[in-house]
Order: C-alpha cells, then structure tokens, then sequence
C-alpha cells in the first residue's frame, strides 16, 4: 500500500513526489511517456530560479535524480483512478497501484494544426520537439509554426542548429517574453512571416515546403525540410473525468491548494486550472500537492 501515487512525471510530479518523500511516505511516481514532462523538450532554460541557463533535459535529469534519491519508486502507464474502502485504486496497462492519496501531474499534449500533410508527415519532417528532432534538419532550411514562448525558444534554438528559420505567426506581434522576441526581431537567420496561416504541409514521404495564406488572401509556396509546430498545449485528463470535475477545456477544476472536487486527490501543474503555466508554477503547485497529499495520508493512517 502507497502513502501517495503521483500521475505524471513532469515537473510538478516530480516536486510532489520528492515533498511526499522527505515527508516520509512510501510514494509510486507514475509516467506514460518520458519523464521531465515538457520541460525537457526546452532548448533553453532561463527563467529557473537560481539556474542562470541550462537546458531542459538536463534540468529535468536532475529532478528525477534528486526524487529517486529520496526513495521514490517508478513506473511507466498512466491509467484510471477508481475509489476503495481505503482510499484509491490507481489501475495502469502495467498494474495496479493502491494507494491513500493521489496526485494528479498529467500535464498537456501539443495542440495540431489540423491542415493536409500533418498527420501523414509527423516523424517524417513535422515535428512538435525542437531539442529531440533539430539535430536531424542541420543546416537545411525549416519552418516554425506559432508565436508564444515556445516557438520563440525553437526559431531561436533551430536557428543555431539549421541556419535557416522561417517563423509564421498568425498575427504582427509575437506573444512571447520581451527578451525572447527581441532576439528574434535581431537574427537575420530568422526569417519572420507576419498575419499567415498555414494551410497544407507539401511532401509525399517527407516534407518538402508549406503553403500559407497571407491576410490579403495571397498564397505562398515555401521550400523547407521540416516544419515544428509550437501553437500551444489540451490536457489530456478524460480518464479522470469520472472521478475529478474537470472544466469545458477539460482542465482539472482545482485552485492553489490544488485540492480537487474529490477529497484525497490533488491535481498540480498543467493539467490543472490556472492562469500561468511554466515550469515555476509547475514545481509551486508541486509542492503544494506532495505536502497536502502526505497529510492527508497521515490522517488514513491514523483511521
């Protein structure tokens, strides 16, 4: 029987499983994918209090590090959350987890952009990671599709890698950190494509260019071999629908304490309903939910 099971391994996981840890609870951190979440796709880290520039991997290298190092054990699957006598069954594809708390960390998906070519292309030139596939586009021309932090960081990033960036953005700003679009504005490597919208990714077996309509309706053929696409994140949190009250986006309805509609499980990081989604809050709401769940586990046990 676990104290805790925490759903996610990013970096609000990540925190909620070391604070339930050194609070001296048996915790089982469960991960479908990679663990880091999507800080570990970041190129660069900057804004990582005490850190001046890492990258994301290895940031996240060390959290899962400092976690296992305090006892917390692992898993892979991600599954539902059913209601026992006890406190919780977590079932997975792997195995089933009781528990006396839990914590869900499950973070978001990459949001499509739903146009011709996409779906045939992904792994095959369309790409959602700029850290995992640029290497793999060295010095040939691509695109970025998007203009929030994260596309910012991948022209930026690709930039140094490829040579050649075409950054298409749907309007005639950049919705980014000042910072970060100033260094876009000053890389002549970076070619900016204001008030467009892709409409088709071109390429049988791999990409070959995008098209775009511009704001006058004029359409454009580009040449490139890759195209990332960096235009925002869903959550991924149906299989808790049934336990949790999620909102009309789909987010897990849970405030600061992170404390969901069902007593014993907190929701932490993206996945939840909140205004500011980094890393930061990640690992503040981590640390809020590891804390809260241990408590809650304490009082189990004296049941």
């Amino acid at each position: 029987m676990y104290d805790v099971v925490v759903i996610g391994g990013g970096p609000a996981g990540l925190t909620a499983s070391l604070y339930a840890a050194r609070a001296g609870k048996r915790v089982m951190l469960l991960e479908n994918n990679a663990f880091g979440g999507q800080i570990a796709t970041a190129p660069r880290v900057e804004n990582f209090p005490s850190v001046a520039e890492t990258s994301g991997a290895a940031l996240a290298d060390k959290m899962f590090e400092q976690a296992t190092s305090h006892g917390v054990e692992f898993d892979m699957g991600c599954g539902k959350i059913q209601k026992t006598a006890d406190g919780f069954t977590v079932v997975t594809e792997y195995g089933s987890y009781d528990c006396f708390s839990v914590v869900i960390a499950a973070g978001v998906t990459h949001k499509k952009l739903g146009v011709e070519g996409e779906q045939r292309l992904s792994g095959n030139g369309v790409c959602y990671c700029a850290v995992c596939d640029g290497a793999f586009y060295k010095d040939k021309p691509v695109c970025v599709v998007g203009d929030g932090n994260s596309a910012a960081q991948y022209a930026l990033y690709l930039a140094d890698v490829c040579g050649e960036v075409h950054l298409l953005t749907m309007f005639d700003r950049l919705f980014c950190d000042k910072e970060l679009a100033d260094r876009i504005v000053a890389d002549d490597r970076i070619d900016w494509c204001k008030n467009v919208t892709v409409s088709e990714i071109l390429g049988e077996k791999k990409v070959e260019g995008v098209v775009f309509k511009d704001s006058d309706g004029a359409i454009t053929y580009l040449d490139c071999d890759a195209v990332f696409v960096a235009i925002g994140q869903e959550p991924h949190n149906e299989q808790f629908g049934e336990i949790v009250r999620l909102n009309a986006d789909g987010y897990i309805v849970a405030g600061e304490d992170c404390r969901t509609s069902c007593d014993g499980i907190f929701a932490a990081g993206d996945c939840r309903t909140k205004a500011v989604r980094q890393c930061a809050t990640a690992i503040g709401d981590g640390a809020a939910a590891g804390f809260l769940a241990a408590m809650y586990a304490d009082k189990k046990h004296t049941h």
